[in-house]
C-alpha cells in the first residue's frame, strides 16, 4: 500500500480536522499518524497527517478531489509520497563532523535522503565524498569573486534539483539573494546554543563565562546572520574542569546530533514556519528506523 503524507497550514477554524479525517476515510485512506497544533497568538492552523491508500487511490486523484476542501479553508497543504527521497545539497567547509555524521546516517538509511552533491570552498573532503559516488563541488570563495561563486553554487543546486541545502559548518556568509532564493530551503548548524555566545568562536565566550552548559541550534537560513526559525537545539553539560578544547570537542558531537535531527525533521515534512519560530511535530512511528547498521 502506498504512504503518502498531507501537510497543511491555514488560518484557524471550526472543521478542519473533520474535513480531512472525512475526506481521507471516503477517499480510501487510513491515517497511521496525525499532528496538529492551533496558535492561539497567531490564529494560524498547522497540522501533518501520515495515511496509507488502501483502495489505491494516487497523490494526483487526491489532489484533485482535495482541492474544494483546500479552497474552502484557504488552505496552504501539500500531498506527499512517503517513499519519494528528497534531494539534499551538503555544503562544508573545513570542519568535517557534520559532513561525515550525515554521510554516515544516509549511508545505513537513518536519513533516507538523495544527496546529489557536496559543495565546499576547500579540498579537505573531495576524498571522502568521491568515495560515496557523490558528486564534488570545489568552489573557491575570496573578497573580490563573492558573487560569481555563489552564482557557481546556484547552478549546481538548480541543476541537480536539490529542494534542500545543508550547511554542515559551511563557514561563509550567504548572500541575502540567495537566502530569500531559497527561504525555508537551506539549514544551519550554528555551534552555540542560540541566542546567546554568537560570532566566531562562542565555545571561547562561553569558556570564559564559565557556563555548565554549551549546545548547537539548527535553523533555517535568512538574512539575519544566526538569526533564522529555530528547528532543533540541545546542549551538553559541562564542569569547571573542562579546557576550552574540551568545549570544542563535546560540541561537535552535539551539533552533529542537532544538525541530523533539524534534516531528517525537514525531510519527513514535520517543519512548518510560523513567522520567526517553526512548528517541529514528532516523528512518525518507524522513521528513524534504519535499512542497515554499519
Amino acid at each position: 500500500m502506498k504512504k503518502f503524507n498531507l501537510t497543511v497550514t491555514c488560518d484557524t477554524k471550526r472543521g478542519i480536522v473533520a474535513a480531512i479525517a472525512g475526506f481521507l476515510a471516503e477517499n480510501g485512506c487510513n491515517i497511521t499518524d496525525s499532528a496538529q497544533f492551533d496558535d492561539r497568538e497567531t490564529g494560524r492552523f498547522f497540522m501533518r497527517v501520515s495515511f496509507i491508500s488502501e483502495t489505491g487511490a494516487d497523490l494526483d486523484l487526491l489532489k484533485t478531489a482535495f482541492a474544494p476542501i483546500a479552497d474552502d479553508f484557504a488552505m496552504n497543504h501539500a500531498f506527499n509520497n512517503e517513499d519519494e527521497k528528497m534531494k539534499v545539497v551538503i555544503m562544508v567547509s573545513r570542519f568535517g563532523h557534520c559532513l561525515n555524521d550525515l554521510l554516515y546516517r544516509w549511508r545505513i538509511g537513518a536519513l533516507p535522503i538523495d544527496i546529489v552533491a557536496v559543495i565546499s570552498n576547500h579540498m579537505d573532503y573531495q576524498k571522502v565524498v568521491v568515495n560515496h559516488d557523490i558528486p564534488f563541488h570545489c568552489i573557491k570563495v575570496r573578497k573580490d569573486n563573492k558573487a560569481d561563486a555563489e552564482a557557481a553554487q546556484m547552478r549546481v543546486i538548480e541543476e541537480s534539483g536539490a529542494e534542500l541545502v545543508v550547511l554542515a559548518r559551511y563557514m561563509q556568509v550567504l548572500s541575502d539573494d540567495m537566502c530569500q532564493k531559497m527561504s525555508g530551503r537551506i539549514i544551519n548548524i550554528h555551534h552555540s546554543f542560540l541566542p546567546s555566545f554568537k560570532g566566531a568562536n562562542p565555545y571561547k565566550q562561553a569558556f570564559e563565562r564559565g557556563v555548565k552548559l554549551i549546545g548547537a541550534t539548527s535553523h533555517y537560513v535568512t538574512a539575519d546572520l544566526d538569526e533564522g526559525p529555530i528547528i532543533e537545539q540541545d546542549t551538553v553539560r559541562i564542569t569547571h574542569a573542562q579546557s576550552a578544547d574540551d568545549y570544542v570537542s563535546l560540541g561537535r558531537d552535539v551539533e552533529s546530533q542537532v544538525l541530523a535531527r533539524a534534516v531528517h525533521a525537514h525531510i519527513h515534512r514535520r517543519v512548518f514556519l510560523n513567522g520567526n519560530k517553526t512548528v517541529v511535530f514528532p516523528a512518525s512511528p518507524g522513521s528513524f528506523a534504519s535499512e542497515r547498521m554499519g
